[in-house]
């Protein structure tokens, strides 16, 4: 069977990969561009290197466009407190799994979801809203492997990897959020450590005078910064480097 696996060149789907065609399948790999700073060229590679057809697209306007500025708009928080950043990537990475599985005619599409949160319902969802047809596989669900035995399972199958046993961390970031969990992160008990996070700047390492600046909005939607106009991913980018 053919099957186009959404592939983000991480663990999970980098081992998930190889499963798939220990199962007798065929792999196609997607990847989507939208702001998670990895090279695409080199995660495209490293699928075809691992044996299979890969795609990847760049999707950042579009998702700012069709998906970050509406939620802007909406001011979409989850209870109230929580920014959307990775739930407003999904359905639009749904979409193109489902054209590249017509273009190739897979009869499967495949994610790297765990089932433990949202993200599993938010791909299978708009999957099936899109071509009911088309047969979902969740490796990470069938297989229920813990993030320490898929580190094994890629060493032993020399998939290369950037996740260790201290630190394992399932990363998902896209210009507009970034989160991140597993390992000692699934322990609220527990302070976060330092190198789980990337985008932040510690309080003790910031500067002690505070810095402002003016955004300027067009019918709900930023398009300045400090009277400098900028396209919207500009405009995003430019604040997240100033976290």
């Amino acid at each position: 069977m053919k099957i186009v696996l959404a592939y983000s060149g991480g663990l999970d789907t980098s081992v998930a990969i190889k499963w798939l065609q220990e199962k007798g399948h065929e792999v196609v790999t997607f990847t989507a561009e939208i702001g998670q700073n990895e090279n695409l060229n080199e995660i495209k590679e490293k699928a075809e290197n691992l044996g299979a057809t890969a795609y990847a697209l760049d999707l950042r306007e579009e998702f700012v466009e069709d998906y970050v500025s509406p939620a802007i708009r909406a001011n979409a928080l989850y209870e109230g407190i929580y920014p959307l950043a990775t739930a407003l990537a999904r359905p639009l990475i749904a979409k193109y799994l489902v054209e590249i599985a017509k273009k190739e005619n897979a009869s499967a599409v495949a994610h790297g979801c765990t089932g433990k949160g949202n993200d599993k319902v938010r791909f299978d969802v708009t999957i099936n809203a899109l071509d009911e047809n088309l047969k979902i596989i969740s490796p990470m669900v069938e297989w229920g492997m813990s993030r320490d035995e898929e580190i094994k399972y890629a060493k032993e199958h020399n998939i290369p990897v950037k996740s260790t046993s201290k630190s394992p961390y399932s990363i998902d970031e896209n210009l507009w959020g970034r989160s991140a969990e597993c390992g000692i992160l699934e322990h609220p008990e527990c302070e976060p450590p330092e190198d789980a996070y990337e985008w932040t700047t510690k309080p003790e390492n910031a500067p002690d005078k505070a810095e402002y600046m003016e955004i300027g909005y067009e019918k709900g939607i930023p398009v300045s910064i400090n009277s400098e106009n900028l396209n919207k991913i500009q405009l995003i980018e430019n604040l997240n480097s100033l976290i």
